[in-house]
């Protein structure tokens, strides 16, 4: 019979038992009803074709023109690194990278990283460094916005057919390919039973000292370190509030390490970015007769009045809404935590999960910019060129995720602990 061991929840460190799931069942925690984990099928095979498949189209879509744009009998293409790379020659490397982060180099990373976990195991064996691999992978993730890319990509074809007849390249359809694959991918691809898979291999079990503690405690309260890695549970060897995971050698602490000061940090810089990020323009055309810059809230109205208005809709919630709502909300709970206000901890949490979620969409405007200078590029006829509120637009989104990962949740329950136990 396999013995039950204890876990803790990594957004409020609450104990609690593993409990037996259904196939495709998913077990929340019993205090703040965060996902701990899924019970989804062992079908590394699935998900080994998937990524693999993947792989092939992302190299095609990085290899094929993204779109072509005929210009007085003349076709325009360009591959999403020669886009990136023109904003690199224009003088906006800091953009250049950002989009070669975020829809090259972490979208590499995480095909690579699965597929070199899951050859192994469809073959019999284990993965060497497995756990280096792992615990890449569960950084790199939240930056691989191939999904945000598309959605860049049909706003700046609706904006280009209004500049000269459009045709879709090779890629547009091989990054949506990437995007369904990854995701299909995601759904049966399950790092926590390859880490206990692991585990059983090397004869590692939950330590006998674990087993006595009971639940209805933190595991800080309990003298735990949970692993946000791999979620394993550990003594310290020494008494401390730092240490190592055995099982991944990650650091390991009972809360992150100045999370509130980093927070708050981020969220200024965020805040005195996003004023220039609105109001200069993010976009420069040029033509024969005259310059037009753009800002975000004038690329709205472009698209409202051209007829796109679901296009406007999203572009304005993505770009204007979502930054400006993630700021208030990481302020909210930077400052209710900070006053350790024992107030509303299951929908501060809510508003946590949420911000986490929905900030990476705000890269949209980014991506529209950079298809828009690779292609708009006719000489003395017409031109367009990133303004520097791009630049500080793209600072702001990074920025607010950066605050969003150095809070930490637990910090919120904290304040509902009893004092004096």
């Amino acid at each position: 019979m396999k013995k039950a061991k204890l876990i803790a929840c990594h957004e409020c460190d609450f104990l609690q038992w593993e409990t037996p799931l259904v196939e495709n069942g998913v077990a929340q925690c019993q205090r703040c009803n965060a996902t701990l984990y899924r019970c989804l099928p062992a079908t590394y095979d699935r998900a080994l074709a998937l990524t693999l498949a993947a792989a092939v189209l992302f190299v095609v879509a990085n290899c094929f023109p993204i779109v072509g744009l005929w210009v007085n009998g003349v076709l325009v293409e360009t591959t999403l690194f020669g886009a990136a790379y023109s904003l690199y020659l224009d003088g906006m490397w800091p953009i250049a990278g950002l989009v070669f982060v975020t829809t090259l180099l972490m979208p590499a990373l995480n095909i690579a990283s699965v597929i070199y976990v899951l050859i192994p195991l469809h073959i019999g064996g284990l993965p060497q460094r497995s756990e280096i691999v792992l615990r890449v992978l569960r950084h790199v993730a939240p930056w691989g916005m191939i999904e945000v890319l598309m959605l860049g990509m049909l706003v700046a074809l609706v904006k280009l057919q209004h500049i000269a007849s459009v045709v879709p390249g090779v890629a547009i359809w091989a990054f949506g390919a990437v995007m369904v694959l990854l995701a299909a991918a995601a759904v049966t691809f399950n790092p926590r039973d390859i880490w206990a898979r692991l585990d059983a291999v090397q004869g590692r079990g939950m330590p006998p000292a674990l087993a006595s503690h009971a639940t209805q405690v933190t595991a800080a309260r309990a003298g735990l370190f949970v692993c946000h890695d791999c979620g394993l549970l550990s003594k310290p060897l020494v008494h401390g509030h730092a240490g190592t995971c055995p099982r991944c050698s990650a650091a390991l602490h009972l809360r992150k390490p100045n999370s509130l000061l980093r927070t708050w940090a981020f969220l200024f810089a965020a805040m005195i970015l996003y004023i220039p990020a609105v109001l200069l323009p993010v976009m420069v055309t040029s033509t024969l007769f005259g310059a037009q810059s753009d800002t975000i809230l004038s690329g709205v109205v472009y698209l409202w009045t051209s007829g796109s208005w679901p296009l406007a809709a999203i572009v304005f919630v993505a770009s204007v809404v979502v930054p400006m709502l993630k700021i208030l909300s990481l302020i909210y709970l930077a400052w209710s935590t900070q006053l350790r206000s024992p107030l509303i901890p299951h929908t501060r949490t809510r508003i946590y999960r949420a911000v986490e979620r929905v900030g990476r969409w705000s890269m949209l405007d980014i991506y529209v910019i950079t298809i828009l200078v690779a292609f708009v590029q006719f000489g003395t006829v017409a031109t367009v060129d990133a303004g520097s509120g791009a630049i500080a637009f793209g600072a702001v989104v990074v920025l607010t995720m950066f605050a969003a990962l150095s809070f930490d949740p637990r910090l919120i329950w904290d304040a509902v602990e009893p004092e004096g136990e």
